[in-house]
C-alpha cells in the first residue's frame, strides 16, 4: 500500500509498505482523508520532534524513522480483531491517535496526555493516517455517525481546541482573545462560539482575518500591526480586559499581547507548539497575577467534539482549503502550506 513515510528534515517519501497485521482489541481502518498538521510542517522543516530519529527508537512503539506519517484522518472499520465487540465494520469513524503505554488508565477523568513516553500514531510510529490503512487499539477508535468523512478529518484539531477550552476554564458570557488565526487558532475560536463564549481574534494576514470573519468564528476581529489589541479589548470590555487569552501563533509579541490584554487574574493558555524559547514579559504576569496554563492535545475530548459537529454547533467544511491526492502531497501540500499559509487552512490528503 502507499504511505508518507518520514526519514528526515526535508525528506519525506511516497513508498510502497506492507499492509499492517490486525491483531487482537484492534481494528482495520482504511483511510478515507488525512489532514495536514502544522505539527507534520514543524517535522518537515525543523525536525524530527516527535518522530523518533533514526536509531533513537521511541520507548512504546520501538519504531524510529522512517515513520508513517499522518494523525488527523478519518475513514471506514473494515475488519476487527478478536475481542472487538462495540465497533463493527462499515462503521466511519476517526481516531483518537496516541501511542500510550499499556499500563496507563484512559478513563475519563484521567490525564493520559501527559503519561510518560506519550507520542502519537503518525508521528511516533504505528502507523498513519498518510497511509491507505492503519491498525488501531480499539480504545482509540470513535464513530462520527454520518459526520461526512472529510469533514471528520478536522475533528482531531478540533478536539485540540476543545481540550484547550477545558483548560482555560471559560464559560459562556466570558470573552476570549485568540492570538492567531491560523488553523488551530480558527477551530479554538469555532469551539469558544459553540459554548457561548465572546471571541476576538488578532491576527495580520488579510487573507486570515477574512476567513475569521467568513466563517463566523470570531464576533471581532483585531489587527495588531492597526490597533492596540489591548486598548480595543477592553473598550469592547468596559475596561476589564478579557477573561481569558490563546496563545495559537509561538510568537513572542502575540504572547506578550495576550499577558497585556487579559484582565487582573485572567488567564492565558498556551496553545501553539514553539521552535524557539520565547521571550515572556514576567512582570505582567506577576502584577496582574495572571494563571499561565499550558495544553496538550487532548483527553477524552472526542466523543464532546464530535457531538458539537453532529449537534451542528460547529462546521467544519468551511476550513477546508484543498483536497490532493497522496502522491502530490509535498508539492501541492507541504509547500502550498508553508507558501500560502495566509490562504490555506486545511488541506486534506486521499491516500
Amino acid at each position: 500500500m502507499r504511505a508518507a513515510r518520514y526519514y528526515a528534515r526535508h525528506d519525506i517519501r511516497i513508498e510502497d509498505i506492507a499492509e499492517p497485521v490486525l491483531l487482537p482489541g484492534t481494528v482495520m481502518v482504511q483511510v478515507a482523508w488525512c489532514g495536514i498538521c502544522g505539527t507534520d510542517l514543524h517535522e518537515y522543516l525543523d525536525g524530527p520532534i516527535f518522530v523518533p530519529a533514526h536509531g533513537h527508537p521511541q520507548p512504546i512503539s520501538h519504531e524510529d524513522a522512517p515513520v508513517t506519517l499522518g494523525h488527523e484522518f478519518s475513514g471506514t472499520i473494515t475488519a476487527v480483531g478478536d475481542g472487538v465487540t462495540a465497533l463493527h465494520v462499515g462503521e466511519n469513524v476517526v481516531i483518537e491517535p496516541y501511542i500510550i503505554g499499556p499500563g496507563v488508565d484512559t478513563g475519563p477523568g484521567h490525564e493520559y496526555q501527559l503519561s510518560p513516553d506519550m507520542n502519537f500514531i503518525g508521528l511516533g510510529g504505528r502507523g498513519g493516517g498518510l497511509s491507505e490503512k492503519v491498525v488501531v487499539e480499539q480504545r482509540w477508535v470513535h464513530p462520527i455517525g454520518d459526520i461526512p468523512l472529510d469533514a471528520a478529518a478536522l475533528i482531531e484539531p478540533l478536539a485540540v481546541g476543545h481540550h484547550a477550552w477545558v483548560r482555560s476554564g471559560a464559560v459562556a458570557g466570558d470573552t476570549a482573545v485568540v492570538g492567531g488565526a491560523g488553523p488551530i487558532g480558527l477551530l479554538l475560536a469555532a469551539v469558544l462560539k459553540a459554548q457561548g463564549i465572546t471571541v476576538i481574534v488578532s491576527e495580520v494576514s488579510e487573507a486570515r482575518k477574512a476567513i475569521a470573519v467568513r466563517t463566523g468564528v470570531a464576533d471581532h476581529v483585531l489587527d495588531p500591526t492597526l490597533v492596540d489589541v489591548g486598548a480595543e479589548v477592553r473598550k469592547l470590555t468596559e475596561g476589564r480586559g478579557a477573561d481569558v487569552g490563546f496563545e495559537c501563533s509561538s510568537v513572542d509579541a502575540v504572547l506578550d499581547m495576550l499577558l497585556e490584554t487579559v484582565k487582573p487574574a485572567g488567564v492565558v493558555v498556551n496553545v501553539s507548539i514553539w521552535g524557539h524559547r520565547p521571550a515572556v514579559d514576567m512582570q505582567k504576569l506577576v502584577l496582574k497575577e495572571i494563571d499561565l496554563r499550558g495544553t496538550i492535545a487532548y483527553a477524552n475530548d472526542h466523543p464532546a467534539t464530535i457531538k458539537l459537529v453532529q449537534d451542528g454547533k460547529v462546521r467544519l467544511e468551511p476550513f477546508i482549503t484543498g483536497r490532493i491526492d497522496l502522491g502530490d502531497l509535498i508539492r501541492d501540500g507541504f509547500d502550498a502550506l508553508i507558501e500560502h499559509k495566509d490562504t490555506e487552512v486545511k488541506i486534506l490528503v486521499h491516500p
